[in-house]
This record gives structure tokens, sequence and C-alpha cells, in this order.
């Protein structure tokens, strides 16, 4: 169903919209990049009157699907969508074994958890490394995460009580950590977690699998609409008019936009689910503009802090609700990066024909970390926090780990 979408989607119909103004060229992260990737105007509407449901340029496959071009489109052309399906259409019939290795997120994480210190020294391995890139197509440099000895869930279903609110119940709300929200960015899920307890919520995590991102974004369009579908009924079950809070902008992301603009899901659960579901930030500033949220808590703190948007949360089209909720501690000032895209797009940086570019799309803003505050930055998406970290050296958070941190919800609190 989801390839036969892809071979004739409704966004073919926004190609005509497109005047060939190039905003989207001069806009493109990769396109500045490398000389492989000849622009989401060529690949896109351009090259789609031509393709009549196949493929054209191989070149198309660099398209790191940041979805900038269609983000600054001004004739409102679906350029992402276009370069999303043909890449599905393209992959269809040859689709390399590494992509569907990298994709496997939640498998991953339940198969390195168990032997985590053994997986994190192997990873840190070069010989290991380049064996890895020779054989799988992985480079042997690219950003990887440390797998942790305990699971968000683990966590969750262990510990003695709830964090003891010390304001009156809001009632229940439900929370979707994603895979690497789950196994390997735990402290991002926990912070969360004791964030909305402190605030007075209930939070219910249901048993959950994964969004079927990576999927989707790798051409595999059939197995990624069989995990959102199976994720849409999981995070249901709660109740079906409860909020959902993320924060894992890119999974969230999947739920809200992709599903159905990308891969032509038309689920009334998934568009439900879609429609309920909140990026964390954006969920906390809601409550900061209505006098919800008690900004007298926060423990005033020195700080200048660079943070970047990922492109998937900018897709979303919420604004930078995390610069406000992160400047509403006393004494942060935020310093926006100013750049499109980090470079590593999901699991795009990670393989070893396009590591080099994602390098080069990233490196104006590690340096402009390195010059704002070469200690601490902050970004809403795990693989772009990965991408970061190695690229500058800094540590880098999810805002809601600043706001935990500002509430002085420390380690005694959540033993």
């Amino acid at each position: 169903m989801s390839i036969d979408f892809a071979k004739a989607s409704l966004a073919r119909a926004s190609l005509d919209q497109c005047v060939k103004c190039t905003i989207c060229e001069t806009q493109c992260p990769v396109a500045r990049a490398t000389p492989l990737f000849p622009g989401p105007k060529y690949v896109g509407p351009q090259a789609e009157r031509l393709r009549n449901g196949e493929s054209v340029d191989y070149s198309l496959d660099y398209c790191s699907g940041c979805a900038i071009c269609t983000t600054v489109c001004p004739q409102g052309v679906k350029i992402a969508e276009i370069n999303a399906q043909a890449r599905a259409v393209m992959k269809a019939d040859h689709m390399p074994l590494r992509d569907r290795l990298i994709t496997q997120t939640e498998l991953e994480g339940k198969l390195l958890t168990p032997v985590a210190p053994l997986a994190n020294w192997a990873m840190s391995q070069k010989p290991i490394r380049s064996v890895i890139q020779a054989v799988v197509g992985v480079h042997k440099d690219a950003p990887v995460p440390k797998a942790t000895t305990q699971t968000f869930m683990g966590w969750f279903k262990r510990r003695k009580a709830p964090l003891a609110s010390p304001y009156a119940s809001r009632g229940p709300i439900v929370f979707f950590h994603g895979c690497a929200g789950g196994y390997f960015e735990v402290q991002t899920s926990k912070a969360t977690v004791e964030v909305l307890e402190y605030l007075g919520y209930e939070v219910i995590v249901p048993k959950q699998g994964c969004c079927g991102l990576a999927q989707q974004s790798n051409g595999l369009f059939d197995g990624a609409s069989k995990l959102v579908r199976k994720l849409a009924t999981q995070l249901s079950t709660p109740g079906r008019e409860l909020t959902i809070i993320s924060s894992s902008g890119s999974c969230a992301g999947m739920l809200r936009h992709e599903a159905h603009e990308i891969m032509g899901i038309d689920d009334p659960e998934v568009a439900s689910v879609g429609a309920r579901m909140v990026e964390t930030s954006e969920f906390l500033l809601d409550l900061i503009d209505r006098g919800e949220f008690p900004v007298e808590d926060l423990r005033p703190m020195d700080l200048t802090l660079p943070y970047h948007q990922p492109c998937q949360v900018k897709s979303q089209g919420m604004g930078k609700p995390a610069i406000d909720l992160m400047e509403t501690i006393p004494g942060v000032t935020v310093i926006e990066s100013g750049q499109p895209c980090c470079g590593i797009a999901g699991t795009y940086g990670l393989k070893k024909e396009k590591y080099e570019v994602a390098q080069r799309v990233g490196e104006p803003l590690f340096d402009m970390i390195q010059a704002t505050n070469p200690e601490l930055a902050a970004c809403e998406t795990e693989t772009c926090r990965w991408q970061i970290r190695k690229g500058s050296g800094a540590e880098v958070i999810h805002p809601i780990e600043l706001i935990h941190r500002a509430l002085g919800l420390g380690e005694l609190a959540r033993r």
C-alpha cells in the first residue's frame, strides 16, 4: 500500500506550484556540502515530472531528508515529501543490507543493553569499527550512542514510587519515549517523567515499540507503516483522549506529520495519536504562557547556552519553544545556532559514503558551539545530540534536562 502511495502520491500535485525560484537550492545544507547532490529542486519537482512512478537519478539518495526545502518553499511545494517517496520507489527493488540493519533501532537497544560495557568498549576500538565499516557499511568514525545497563522502562517499573509533587494533581498524561529514549538517552526520559510528576501529572508509560522513522527515512515504507500503526494502538491503550508527551522530537514528528504526509497512512488511530502528541518543550512553554508552571521554583543559573533545533522539529511548524522555555530560568541566555542542520539526519551520517558529507554539513554548527559554550549545548533529538557531541566535544542535552536541573530534581530525588 505504501509503495503504491509513493508512486501516485498527491504530493506530486504540488510540484506544478514550483516557480523555480531556487530558494530551496540556496537553503539546502547537503547541496552546499557536496556536488554529488544536485539540489532539491532538480531531484524533486523538476525530476518528478519525468518519473512516472519510477526513479530517474540515483543522486536522489544523497538527499538527507532534512525537509528544509519544504519548510522554506514559498509556494508550498512538498519537495521533501516527493523526494522521500521517490527514494522508496528507487529502493523497492534493491535495498542494501546495511540500510535494513541500521533501521532496527529497538532490536539494537534490546541486544546491547545486557552487554552494555562490552558493547561500548567494542565500539570505541578502531580496528573493530574498521571491520564494521568494511562489512556493514557504517563509517568507522560515525557517532554511535552509548549503551546503558538499565533501560528507561526498567527504571520506570523498578523505582519505589513516583516523584512526590508539591502541587495538586493534574490528572493522567501519556509519555512516549521512543527507541533512543528507551535504550540510549535514558536520562532524558527520566528527566521528562520527573518534571511532569513534579508538576502534578500522573505519568502513564504504556508498552510501546518503534515508530518506524528510521525505516521510513531509508525507503522501507511497508515495514514503517506496520510499526507506526502498532505504536498508535499501544499509545492509545491508556485512553483515547489523553495528551501524549514526547522528548524525542523526531519520533513525535513521525506520528504528527510524516506517517500521513510521506507514507500516506490514512488511519484514524494514527491521526488521533498524532493530534494528541506534543513535544516536551512545546508542552511546558504552553503551561508557562498560561501561568500554570511554577516559574518561581526555577533556580537561577549563570549560563550562556548554544541551542540547535533539529530539522525534524523545524518541520513540525511549532516555532522554537525550547528557547523561551530555557530562558525562563533566571540567568540563562540561549543563543540559537543559525544553522539549518547538524548533518546526521537520522541514519544518513552513519553511512560510509555519506559520512564526510554529514561532517561538512555539521561543521559550521560545531564551530558555533565551540565559540559560544564548548562545554554544554541543547538539542531536542537523540541522533542530533550524538552528532553534535562528537563534532563539537560539548555535552549536549535535551532542554527538559535543563529544566530538571533548575527545579533541583537531582540524583537524590530519583532514588
